[in-house]
């Protein structure tokens, strides 16, 4: 019986890593006839011809500019969110955090016209502080769900002391509370980068001619003739950030999912 579970995650971890391991190696392979390269030539030429490109270079500039500005305001609005729904019972508190979820679930392409027609007359077209904002739709649900879970888990009682020692609420988030929930801020980080990152549908419709994201530049290296060496090289650059963050919050993922109904 172990025997068939080992032989099973063996499974599962090759048929995971082969296509990652597949697009490594193509990144580092001459994969368009070229004069002084023959095909499958071992080389570095894919990522010195993105770090080359202005317009890849710029579409991660852009999708780490508005991804940062996403999670910057999904804190900024969840926390105290968050805070409000443990702290303070009203009826149907549950229920609300479900129906917080039905929001994050709605398919992005369902709100593709209103949205940009909305931005179009806020001249937020082509524009990452455009997507940044739009993003917040999907991105704060999520976010006052995961800090909800981890600020219950802090006594009540922890709160009142601090009040009593004559903090005001600002100090207290500051000095006591942050630091304690800490683990399940960098937990909603993660998800709103990752859902930022990868999103496409959204970005697509608000970026026609301008700061174009990462998605799209990707998708933009295909053609008649695609150099899948370069779109290798971009992919495997475009998954580091997220890699990084898995690392960081590795511990504290599944804690994060914790919903007391």
């Amino acid at each position: 019986m172990l025997g068939l579970k080992i032989l099973a995650l063996i499974g599962l971890a090759i048929v995971m890593v082969a296509p990652l391991a597949q697009s490594v190696l193509l990144s580092f392979m001459s994969t368009l006839p070229r004069d002084d390269m023959a095909v499958g030539t071992f080389t570095l030429l894919n990522y010195r011809n993105l770090f080359a490109d202005p317009a890849l270079i710029g579409s991660f500039w852009n999708s780490l500019t508005y991804v940062t500005f996403n999670i910057v305001i999904c804190l900024a609005a969840g926390l105290p969110a968050a805070y409000a729904i443990s702290r303070f019972s009203f009826v149907g508190d549950r229920h609300f955090l479900l129906m917080l979820l039905a929001l994050r679930i709605t398919p992005p392409v369902v709100l593709s016209l209103p949205v940009f027609l909305l931005f179009a007359k806020l001249n937020l077209l082509n524009n990452p502080i455009g997507i940044a904002l739009v993003h917040c739709l999907f991105n704060i649900p999520v976010t006052i769900w995961i800090l909800e879970s981890f600020i219950s888990t802090v006594p009540k009682e922890f709160d009142e002391t601090a009040f009593l020692d004559g903090y005001s609420t600002p100090e207290f988030f500051v000095k006591f509370l942050l630091p304690i929930i800490a683990p399940g801020i960098a937990v909603a980080a993660f998800f709103c980068f990752i859902f930022s990152w990868v999103e496409v549908v959204l970005a697509r419709i608000l970026t026609s001619t301008g700061s174009k994201p990462i998605p799209m530049a990707i998708e933009s290296l295909f053609g008649f003739q695609t150099d899948v060496g370069l779109v290798m090289a971009v992919t495997i650059l475009s998954l580091l950030p997220g890699i990084l963050l898995i690392f960081f919050v590795r511990n504290h993922i599944a804690k994060g999912f914790q919903l007391r109904i």
